[in-house]
């Protein structure tokens, strides 16, 4: 299992009173498939650029989609640049993927991301998942905390070894920070202009 899959499973176990921002999950999504990938040499940093490696195909779709996709022409893109076009519908296109495999469903007559409750079987995918989150994994456990789950990462980043990977959760928190204030903008513009057509 990928870093990326062990975080939608974690995310989509999460009890209905704490539900996952899609947009958040997305980001931290990115975040993680571009770890996965560091991680397998299909790609590296060079600074804040995204720099490709070997075209690498590594038995996970999602992850091969995402390696297919880097840039690979000058000039190379900025980690937060990946995260944003990468994170695009990203949580979205992991919950299909976990229902493809089995390993998750809604409940009968629903359909949609968060229209029901995802039901996750009980697999060794997800127990995996749940332990390593459990263990207080250093990554996981940033990227849980950058998606909205878990505790302040200020602590596990202290763990962290690696440039390239700090580079990349640093990014992730900056995209989630950045995505929350245009929700907050968009939701005040909103209200302004709801305030206006009731004169």
């Amino acid at each position: 299992m990928t870093t990326a899959r062990d975080l939608a499973l974690i995310a989509l176990g999460m009890s209905s009173d704490r539900p996952v921002a899609q947009g958040d999950l997305s980001l931290a999504l990115a975040g993680a498939e571009t770890i996965d990938l560091l991680e397998s040499g299909a790609l590296s940093l060079d600074g804040d650029r995204v720099m490709p490696g070997s075209r690498l195909t590594t038995g996970d779709r999602l992850l091969d989609q995402a390696g297919a996709t880097l840039t690979r022409r000058e000039p190379y893109e900025k980690v937060d640049d990946w995260l944003w076009r990468r994170g695009g519908g990203l949580a979205a296109a992991y919950v299909d993927e976990l229902e493809r495999a089995g390993l998750v469903a809604h409940p009968r007559g629903h359909f949609g991301l968060w229209s029901a409750r995802s039901v996750l079987a009980d697999s060794r995918a997800r127990r995996s998942a749940e332990e390593r989150s459990a263990s207080g994994e250093p990554v996981l456990a940033a990227l849980l905390a950058a998606a909205g789950i878990g505790e302040d990462p200020a602590e596990v980043y202290e763990s962290l070894s690696g440039d390239a990977v700090t580079t990349v959760l640093a990014a992730v928190g900056d995209a989630v920070t950045q995505l929350e204030a245009v929700l907050l903008r968009w939701d005040v513009e909103n209200a302004a202009f709801d305030n206006i057509w009731r004169g």
